[in-house]
Parts: structure tokens; C-alpha cells; sequence
């Protein structure tokens, strides 16, 4: 291994590293300052294996496959999280299953019947799909067949498609899912780019 690929290697490994940790701190409440610095360690990993180029033995990316795996996967929540929060403002709720609590005119509800409206549970296990989503964008990209993506938003979109009557549902699914995705392509391909 040439010293500029060793360089790389650990630069790449120590900056992913530390975005994962600042993810995984932010996922519990989502903050603006540890998010921002996670997106900019991966721009800077993203731009430094675009541009340099370094020859990177295979189990360095190997190691770089699984971190860029890990990070894309789980950091993917609060940044979906916290662009989704900054699209509507916080006015959404969320619900006790992982889903957004939107207002719907119901006729046979008790409730409906004195205020006219009720709140009901749509997108639930949003959450889960979001990490198995990333996990296989992810995966798709490191293992060189970047068409998966569009299976994965097919399925994920027919998948949904009931669910989508409100405009709130609409609007939350196609934010989410671009913020998602965004996140878990930028940080997927940091891998591939390396070994190229």
C-alpha cells in the first residue's frame, strides 16, 4: 500500500467513524449542530476518494464497505428526521407507533360525532422501513448494482401508496424518502469510489 492510500484509508476511516458516532448521539434527539458536522465529514470522505487517486488494498475496503454500510443505515434516521422536521415546521406529530397522527373526517366515530373529525395513525413503522431502506440502497451501491434503488422506492412506494390520501402523508413520504435515500446514496458510494 502506497503512503497516499494509507492516508486515505485512515483519513476516510477516522472521519466516517466520527460521523457515525455523531449520528448515533443525535438519534435519539435530533440536533442540528452534530448532524451538520456528520454531513460535512462525509462530503469531505466523499470529495477525498473522488479525487485522490489511491490504490486501496481489499481488506481496507472491505473495513470502508462495512463503515460506509453501518453509517449510511443509521445515520440515515435523524437526517430523515430532521429534514422532515424542517419541511413542515414541527407541526406535525408523530404517533406512538412510528407514524404521523393526521386529522380525518370520520361519520362513524364517536369523536367525529362531536368535533367532526378524529385523529388517525397513518405511515406507521416508517422508522423501520427507513433503516431496511438505507440498508439496501446501501448494499446496492457497494456491491455495484445501483438499479436496486429503483426497486427499492417501487416497492416501498407501492408498499404505501393506501396510505397516501392526505396531503401531510404525501408530502411526509416523498421528504422522507428523497432525505433517506439522499443520505444513504452519498455515504453508499464512498466505498465503491475508493476501490476505484
Amino acid at each position: 500500500m502506497t503512503l497516499d492510500a494509507l492516508i486515505l484509508v485512515v483519513g476516510v476511516v477516522a472521519a466516517l467513524t466520527a460521523a457515525l458516532v455523531l449520528v448515533t448521539v443525535s438519534s435519539r434527539s435530533v440536533r442540528t449542530g452534530p448532524l451538520a458536522v456528520a454531513g460535512a465529514l462525509v462530503v469531505v470522505c466523499f470529495v477525498a476518494v473522488s479525487v485522490v487517486p489511491a490504490r486501496i488494498p481489499a481488506l481496507a475496503g472491505a473495513v470502508l464497505a462495512l463503515l460506509t454500510i453501518a453509517l449510511a443505515t443509521v445515520g440515515g434516521n435523524p437526517v430523515a428526521r430532521w429534514v422532515l422536521r424542517a419541511a413542515d415546521g414541527g407541526k406535525t406529530t408523530e404517533g406512538p407507533r412510528g407514524g404521523i397522527l393526521v386529522e380525518l373526517m370520520a361519520e362513524r366515530s364517536v369523536a367525529a360525532t362531536v368535533s367532526g373529525t378524529h385523529q388517525e395513525e397513518i405511515l406507521r413503522g416508517g422508522t423501520t422501513i427507513g433503516y431496511l431502506e438505507r440498508l439496501a440502497a446501501a448494499l446496492s451501491l457497494v456491491a455495484g448494482f445501483p438499479a436496486a434503488i429503483a426497486v427499492i422506492v417501487a416497492l416501498k412506494g407501492i408498499g404505501r401508496f393506501t396510505e397516501l390520501a392526505t396531503p401531510a402523508a404525501r408530502e411526509r413520504f416523498i421528504v422522507g424518502t428523497l432525505a433517506s435515500l439522499v443520505w444513504a446514496c452519498a455515504v453508499g458510494a464512498i466505498a465503491p469510489l475508493a476501490l476505484w
